[in-house]
């Protein structure tokens, strides 16, 4: 077995995921890139530096190809998997009532079936370097408390806090670390999207509009680098995080307020 220590990354091929391999690359890991975007794990892979990186494509929705994508990123590691960073995600905003099935079944499927995939396929592999290995999750403040607006992706990564805390218990025998990461809205080129199909306006519009603070990626990847070595379950990450979390235990009337402004339309 390598001595080098290795982490496999979901969505590697921009935002968090490139944040969090260009963090544990400077640490001199080796890094794997998963991610169904060739060219941004090609761009990640040229900001590490050649051959410090090993690119998979594959779908998170996908259970047997993620026993063939980290199978192989063991080999190309020297036969560990010390981290797993559960990260692939999509969002999904508008009500209910203007999302479509297709939309709901996409946003469950990778957000929180992608997620319990890779737990259930990386669980080998980090006994083998247990203790001292650690499967981190990417929830999001959303998961903190509801998001007006934003239910089905609410749902999702509430589900990632309920799964972590659970695995948090079952692989404590196994000496597997397990947390998840909770950060506020992002600034990435994914907030300048449209939240769903039915609506013509942006993310990074609706976040301005409700007063609330965007995090940067860096702070995502210093915290997932603190989660592998800390002693958290939760780590919630940025200002709109930090508040949204203090809030909902102790005044959950203006928590309850800011989520009911978050789903009205905008100008209204």
């Amino acid at each position: 077995m390598s001595a080098k220590k290795a982490i496999f990354i979901t969505g590697g091929g921009s935002g968090i995921g490139r944040a969090i391999a260009l963090r544990f690359a400077r640490e001199g890991w080796f890094i794997g890139l998963g991610d169904i975007d060739s060219a941004g794990m090609d761009e990640t892979s040229r900001l590490v530096g050649t051959g410090f990186t090993y690119s998979h494509k594959f779908d998170v929705r996908d259970r047997a190809a993620w026993d063939v994508a980290l199978d192989a990123f063991a080999t190309a590691a020297g036969g560990r998997i010390d981290v797993l960073a559960n990260n692939a995600g999509i969002p999904l905003g508008g009500s209910l009532s203007e999302n479509t099935t297709e939309e709901i079944d996409r946003c469950i499927d990778i957000n929180l079936k992608g997620v319990f995939w890779g737990a259930q396929a990386v669980l080998p592999h980090l006994k083998k370097t247990a203790p001292g290995s650690a499967l981190i999750n990417t929830a999001s403040a959303a998961g903190i408390y509801g998001t007006g607006g934003a239910s089905v992706y609410s749902a999702t990564k509430f589900g990632v806090r309920g799964m972590t805390e659970s695995l948090d218990a079952e692989w404590s025998e196994f000496g597997i670390k397990v947390a998840s990461i909770c950060p506020s809205f992002i600034d990435t080129p994914l907030i300048d999207h449209s939240p769903n199909k039915a609506s013509n306006e942006s993310i990074r519009e609706r976040v301005a509009a409700a007063g609330l603070e965007l995090t940067s990626v860096d702070e995502v990847a210093d915290a997932v680098w603190n989660a592998v070595h800390g002693d958290k379950l939760h780590w919630v990450v940025g200002k709109t995080a930090r508040q949204i979390s203090f809030a909902a235990r102790w005044m959950p009337g203006r928590v309850r307020a800011r989520s009911r402004g978050l789903a009205r339309p905008l100008g209204r």
